[in-house]
């Protein structure tokens, strides 16, 4: 079965971009357009950043810093989890093997 992408059409700044994707991954482009766009149109109202293209440049660092940090807290929530699970499952085999 072939997919057929289709075009999503995202206003970020005032510009309209045309986006082809999955219709299952629609909702995220639409939701991930307007974070983009409200980062921006903070800076730009800030007055600290000034052009299109410095603004566009700082909201993609500000987001991928936001990215790499929950995936490093996610890193170490799975570590935790997963010693969590080790210690359970020993404690478990302890029981059933002395009853």
């Amino acid at each position: 079965m072939n997919k057929k992408p289709h075009t999503v059409s995202l206003t970020i700044m005032g510009k309209e971009y045309r986006i082809a994707c999955d219709a299952e991954e629609e909702e995220d482009l639409i939701h991930s357009a307007h974070q983009l766009d409200v980062q921006m149109r903070k800076m730009r109202d800030s007055g600290k950043i000034t052009g299109p293209d410095r603004i566009a440049v700082m909201a993609a660092l500000n987001l991928a810093h936001e990215l790499r940090m929950m995936k490093n807290q996610n890193a170490v929530l799975n570590q935790r989890l997963s010693e969590c699970l080790t210690k359970m499952s020993h404690k478990i085999e302890n029981t059933l093997e002395n009853p």
